[in-house]
């Protein structure tokens, strides 16, 4: 929903069209080809679309950084940054005298710095490592080597927001700071239409008054492809997990054609509750979308992180400890984030009347007591209940990640069906269907044509080679040391920015 709101809020900047009208297109152009391509077309594109994000935030970080005076400019700019209406007896026009510092107080800081080395840290393994967007294309890649590298590329690229992004947002604050940083209620709604503020204009505002007329023309089609990459990452493994951990539940002899039509149907449903969304972002947080992005993650991502993390390093953990963790996990966060929406951010001016729990306990707290909180109910319920044996564990954990002893699979109770008695058809490779079939077939990445049988040993050697762990040395060694080498720029930048 946050790419949704994002990337129809820089159109309707940028080209003057309604919030909803820009929401709309934006979502059937990606529907489109998210629908008609899967997975192989999302990746294409997304490989496509991160060059031109890179270069066209490039060009825009220089043409800021050249208007404001470079970093030393920005610096005294950005605390000059005052809008001229104001609330009178306040102090939220004011800019943060801590917003060139990563460590911030611990208690009145907007991002405390024990939240943002620990809560950060419980939101980050959720997205790189079970977020279904990055585990889908873990999955994949063609050996570990190739995953690894592709994380370790998308780790270099995450480096480049904090000067793409962050900064040329701070630019347009000192440069505009009437529209950028208003605070006054009513100003802001005739400027944005929030009444909580307008940062969330920033970056396409900058986009507008800085660039030339053809490269603004490359910075809509930047943040366009921008936002549709993460939007059809979103749709497809969205329609993955539906098809695959629910409908299979609820028909457990479901063809793959059948499977592949309801993934698609899905993304279909997930466009029209996107759209109702919307409203809801608008007013969320302060009308800053980082946080809001932020805050949403710090409410669900904590209990599936424990999950995680327990049942890879703990063999103890079993199906019904991990199953109350997450359920109470869920729970508490879904309880924290309806307070947020029912009890909204005040304006600049306004009493704080919330509950002390959204008051005074900051989101990435809120993520480390939710991650406390589902690790104890594991833990519990899985000493109290009967634990997995180890011949089923083997290669699932850590430790025994490297065994080459045969693993013993668990009675999964809703596996499909094998008898071709009880599945349902494919369909005859003889008939042949009316062209409007064909179209629809087509449109959802369906082939006519008739499988290629695999004998029981070549079924096992491709899943041998599938789940593999082994890697080339040299490839092995290449991927480690840019691991290293991005380790040691990161922890470069937090000390330089602390």
């Amino acid at each position: 929903m946050k790419y949704i709101f994002s990337g129809a809020l820089f159109i309707e900047v940028s080209l003057g069209w309604d919030l909803y009208v820009s929401t709309v297109v934006l979502l059937a152009v990606t529907a489109l080809y998210t629908i008609a391509g899967g997975l192989t077309a999302v990746i294409y594109t997304d490989a496509l679309q991160t060059v031109i994000m890179v270069i066209g935030a490039f060009v825009l970080m220089f043409i800021a950084f050249d208007k404001v005076g470079w970093y030393e400019g920005l610096l005294v700019q950005y605390e000059r940054a005052v809008p001229a209406i104001t609330v009178p007896n306040t102090t939220c026009h004011l800019p943060r005298s801590d917003a060139f510092h990563i460590f911030r107080d611990p208690v009145t800081g907007d991002l405390p710095w024990p939240g943002l080395i620990f809560g950060l840290t419980v939101l980050a393994t959720w997205v790189w490592c079970t977020d279904q967007v990055i585990v889908q294309r873990s999955l994949s890649a063609k050996n570990l080597s190739h995953a690894k590298g592709g994380s370790v590329l998308g780790g270099y690229l995450k480096v480049f927001p904090m000067f793409f992004i962050v900064m040329p947002g701070m630019i347009s604050r000192a440069l505009y700071p009437n529209e950028v940083g208003c605070v006054d209620p009513e100003e802001c709604m005739k400027i944005c239409g929030a009444s909580v503020g307008c940062s969330n204009i920033a970056y396409p505002k900058l986009v507008m008054e800085l660039m030339p007329v053809g490269l603004r023309g490359l910075m809509i089609a930047v943040m366009m492809a921008a936002l549709m990459s993460s939007l059809t990452s979103i749709f497809n493994s969205s329609s993955t997990l539906f098809t695959m951990d629910i409908w299979q539940r609820i028909r457990p002899r479901a063809s793959e054609r059948e499977l592949m039509v309801v993934g698609r149907l899905f993304i279909l449903l997930l466009v029209a509750l996107s759209i109702v969304w919307i409203p809801i972002i608008q007013t969320a947080n302060s009308g800053q979308l980082f946080d809001y992005i932020q805050a949403i993650t710090s409410y669900l991502a904590p209990p599936i992180t424990t999950v995680f993390i327990m049942a890879i390093f703990w063999g103890r953990v079993n199906e019904q400890g991990a199953f109350w963790g997450l359920m109470v996990g869920l729970v508490v966060g879904t309880v924290r984030m309806v307070m947020e929406f029912v009890y909204s951010t005040p304006s600049c001016g306004e009493e704080d009347l919330r509950p002390a729990l959204l008051k005074d306990v900051h989101y990435l707290y809120f993520a480390l007591i939710l991650l406390a909180l589902t690790a104890l109910i594991i833990t519990a319920v899985s000493l109290c209940t009967a634990p997995i044996a180890e011949q089923h564990l083997i290669r699932l954990t850590w430790w025994t990640r490297h065994s080459k002893e045969e693993r013993v699979e668990l009675e999964d109770p809703w596996a499909r069906g094998s008898d071709p008695s009880t599945t349902e058809s494919e369909g005859s490779d003889e008939d042949t269907p009316a062209w409007w079939k064909r179209a629809g077939m087509w449109l959802c990445g369906l082939s006519h044509a008739a499988k290629q049988e695999m004998s029981e040993e070549e079924r096992q050697a491709l899943e041998r080679k599938l789940t593999s762990i082994e890697e080339d040395h040299t490839w092995k060694i290449v991927c480690n040391v840019n691991a290293l080498i991005l380790l040691t720029a990161s922890v470069f930048l937090w000390g330089y920015f602390a």
